[in-house]
This record gives C-alpha cells, sequence and structure tokens, in this order.
C-alpha cells in the first residue's frame, strides 16, 4: 500500500520539453504533449519525486494534496495458491516485503501479475512499489515478472536496466569449483529456501 500525499505540478512558462520527467517517472504519469510541455496525469502520479529532482530547470515542483490517496493491490483477490507458487519460483517468501519505502510485500506484486500486469510501470501503478526511492525494488519485480514467463522488454526510459544475477543464477562450475567454498553458495540457497518455504504467519 502506498500513501499518496503530493502530486507533480509543471510549471509551462519554465519547461522547455526536454522529456528527462518522461524518461524517469516510474509510473509513466508524466508526458511532453504536442505543445512541447510536459503534463501530469494525475490519476496515476504517485508524488515520487523523480520527475522534481530531475528537472535541469526546475519545472516541476511537489504540491500537498488536499487529501492523501492510497493505492495498492488486494492479493486475495488472485487465487492464493497461484500468488504463493509464483513468489516461490521466484524465490520469495509471499510475506517479504520487497519494497521498504512502500511497505509492499511479494504477494502483492505476484497478485498484481496474475490479475494482469505485465510490465514494471503498471505494477508501480497497482501496487505502489518502487514510488519511494524508486531504485532498489525494480529487482523483485523483474524475478516476479521472469517466474511468470513474461518478458517487460525495455524500460521507456531510464526508468529501470535489466536483472542482476541472484545465487539461484551462478552456473554449476561456479557453484562447485573448490576454489569458491568460502562464498558457501550451497548453505546460502538451502538457507533462503528455507525462508521462502517457511509458513505464512512465522509458523
Amino acid at each position: 500500500m502506498r500513501i499518496i500525499t503530493t502530486q507533480a505540478t509543471v510549471d509551462p512558462a519554465v519547461c522547455t520539453g526536454c522529456r528527462t520527467c518522461e524518461k524517469v517517472c516510474p509510473t509513466e504519469s508524466i508526458k511532453v504533449g504536442d505543445d512541447k510541455k510536459a503534463h501530469v496525469n494525475k490519476e496515476t502520479c504517485s508524488g515520487c519525486g523523480n520527475c522534481e529532482s530531475r528537472c535541469p530547470v526546475f519545472a516541476i515542483k511537489l504540491e500537498a494534496l488536499p487529501e492523501k490517496k492510497v493505492i495498492g493491490v488486494d492479493w486475495t483477490k488472485a487465487p492464493k495458491q497461484e500468488v504463493v507458487a509464483l513468489c516461490k519460483k521466484a524465490h520469495f517468501h509471499p510475506e517479504a516485503v520487497i519494497c521498504y519505502c512502500t511497505g509492499t510485500r511479494a504477494r502483492e506484486v505476484a497478485a498484481s501479475i496474475i490479475l494482469g500486469a505485465s510490465t514494471p510501470e503498471e505494477i508501480s501503478r497497482q501496487t505502489g512499489i518502487r514510488t519511494g526511492c524508486t531504485v532498489e525494488c525494480i529487482q523483485p519485480i523483474l524475478r516476479l515478472l521472469q517466474a511468470k514467463g513474461i518478458d517487460p522488454g525495455k524500460a521507456p526510459g531510464w526508468q529501470w536496466y535489466g536483472l542482476t544475477p541472484t545465487n539461484w543464477d551462478l552456473a554449476d562450475e561456479v557453484v562447485k569449483n573448490p576454489d569458491h567454498k568460502k562464498f558457501y553458495f550451497q548453505d546460502d540457497r538451502v538457507l533462503m529456501d528455507r525462508v521462502v518455504d517457511a509458513k505464512e504467519g512465522g509458523e
């Protein structure tokens, strides 16, 4: 769940239409129109501040909303078994918090994907993930999409890059190489799989 208290606004007298804001918005909520000025989609803007902090001419400001907005996915709307299976395939416990800025859990992103979301931007608009610091939590999104067999293609701008390899992606010749035994790859996999397989609610 993401509580939104601010929204981006553009000063058209200052905006130069450079499209930097477009390229960094995690929800694709700001676009440069035919008038060569940036325009904000107030329905989907999450107030993350990416556009404001990167605008080279300081044409964008965050303004307080008169009433806060809340976005999030009710993960119980998706079949629970499918949600759990997708999380585990991506090596996440369903209850794991995968975006600390917004408190978004793996099960919410999994549900979003199962219910039809197929890009990081769609998932961010629905769940709020990646609208805090906008940096770290792209990796769990991509891992869950990959586990579902979805290739999101390339980012629409500079919002994200590709997957970073994890312990599960290492080749056997790396994991079993005697020279690498000090890294405990196998032990780490066993431990992390135990975490993923732990019962819900810490039971």
